[in-house]
């Protein structure tokens, strides 16, 4: 099995491993006692803290340790909201964070806090203006990721932390696609991170406080962790994410290097190989070792699957995996396809083979999932245009069904119009209202917006109205 899901947890570095086992020997006491096993617990607790600080560009007395990344990330913005709500309930963040920051941004408004997100470009790329344009006498918090899990753009963050500095606003930054992999960038108020990202066992989250930075833990005081994060610490888990993330940080430039070249392979030939394919994020602020493409008419679940029988562990932004049937709130921020998206993220040490051999299955696999559906996947034939006063409406009822199955109709039976005709789909799926746009770029017709179903006589869904240009 050629495992390519590091974004959503990296094998076990072999220095986390050896670092585990002898800390399990060594650090297993209450590091908070002091008889001889308590001291020595809290040596290599003291140590850990202190070598992700140096990593982080942090102080060690800036370093809480957390259960998860999700749990620092909700930590870190809940204490620095109540910290610092003086200034106002009034929260910002991009529209491509983690689903963590999300729920707290919902969990925030409901309690009557006010939120803003700031929209990303087609590349899922904020501009550093836009996040200026949202702060107010009453933004208490700013929130934006280094790097997107789902695309692997990377954010300005560097840019943005300036503009909050100038005025005051203290910046969360999720740290948890790049740490260990890129430098840090500088001018965060917070910082969180998650070690089973970087090759750290699973249930280690970092959650790094600036002195001077406005907290208060939202949660009845302990006296552990600097009173941030209740509850007794997992010493030798920590001390192997602190000994894999400085190894992965020793070995970044090299790998990241070869990572890149592998990667840019992959987003070169794929659209060369497998028609009807859009890659998406940022091609050149991007993670070194991410890569996210999205193929029309393929549900992706059924793809992973294939991919999965083939050897290959992918994940997925398309809504069809999704238990919600909703679409990845990334992608629809971006405005990209968001059927059949495969996200390929390459762990150190993957070979040079294995993306060969991914390279050399997908299209076969692609055509596979799309063959029964029959499809001419070239443009529709020309054919004489329409009188404009005499242009045919094809009404296309695609209400009950989900993605891709919208799009898969509107292929099919758009050429049954002259140009400047006009199709009405009518879909309920949520999808559609990105996938349908997105499918008239990527082949070239034109997409009028959105009307009312009432007009076509039903009470549920959206008509998405496409002018077939050629």
């Amino acid at each position: 099995m050629s495992y390519f899901d590091v974004a959503s947890t990296a094998p076990l570095h072999p220095v986390a491993r050896q670092a585990l086992t002898a800390a399990l020997d060594e650090g297993w006491a209450d590091p908070a006692r002091l008889y001889r096993s308590g001291r020595q617990a809290r040596m290599l607790l003291d140590a850990a803290r202190e070598t992700v600080a140096e990593v982080l560009g942090a102080r060690a007395d800036e370093i809480a340790f957390t259960a998860s990344g999700t749990q620092a990330v909700q930590l870190g913005m809940l204490g620095a909201l109540k910290g610092n709500r003086r200034r106002g309930g009034h929260l910002v963040h991009s529209a491509v964070e983690h689903s963590s920051v999300l729920h707290v941004a919902e969990q925030h408004e409901a309690a009557g806090g006010e939120v803003s997100v700031v929209p990303v470009d087609r590349l899922g790329r904020v501009k550093p203006t836009r996040f200026a344009e949202r702060f107010g006498d009453g933004t208490a918090l700013a929130v934006l990721q280094t790097a997107n899990h789902e695309v692997g753009t990377v954010q300005p963050v560097a840019e943005v932390a300036d503009l909050c500095g100038s005025v005051g606003i203290p910046l969360l930054v999720d740290a948890a696609q790049s740490a260990g992999r890129l430098p840090v960038p500088g001018g965060w108020s917070l910082l969180t991170a998650s070690a089973h990202k970087w090759g750290g066992p699973a249930g280690v989250g970092v959650l790094a406080v600036r002195k001077g930075v406005r907290y208060a833990s939202p949660l009845p005081a302990d006296e552990r962790e600097r009173g941030r994060v209740p509850g007794y610490v997992n010493v030798p888990a920590i001390v192997a994410a602190a000994a894999s993330l400085r190894a992965v940080r020793a070995e970044a430039e090299q790998e990241n290097a070869r990572l890149h070249a592998l990667v840019e392979r992959i987003r070169a030939t794929v659209p060369q190989l497998v028609p009807e394919v859009e890659v998406v994020g940022d091609p050149v602020h991007r993670l070194p070792h991410l890569v996210t493409f999205s193929c029309l008419y393929v549900d992706g679940e059924v793809l992973l699957g294939e991919l999965d029988r083939a050897g290959f562990a992918v994940s997925s932004g398309s809504s069809c995996t999704s238990s919600t049937l909703t679409p990845s709130h990334v992608l629809a921020a971006m405005g990209v396809l968001t059927e059949g998206n495969v996200r390929v993220s390459l762990p150190y040490g993957t070979d040079e083979a294995d993306v060969t051999r991914f390279l050399t299955v997908l299209p076969e696999l692609v055509a596979g999932v799309r063959a029964p559906l029959g499809l001419d996947l070239r443009a529709p034939a020309a054919a004489e245009p329409a009188a404009p006063d005499e242009v045919p409406a094809l009404v296309v009822d695609a209400l009950g069904k989900r993605c891709p199955l919208p799009v898969i109709e509107l292929a099919r039976r758009i050429g049954e119009v002259a140009p400047g005709g006009t199709v009405a789909v009518l879909a309920d799926d949520e999808a559609a209202r990105l996938d349908i746009p997105a499918w008239c770029g990527m082949r070239e017709q034109e997409y009028l917006g959105e009307a009312p179903a009432a007009a076509y006589g039903h009470d549920r869904g959206t008509a998405y109205l496409v002018r077939r240009v050629s």
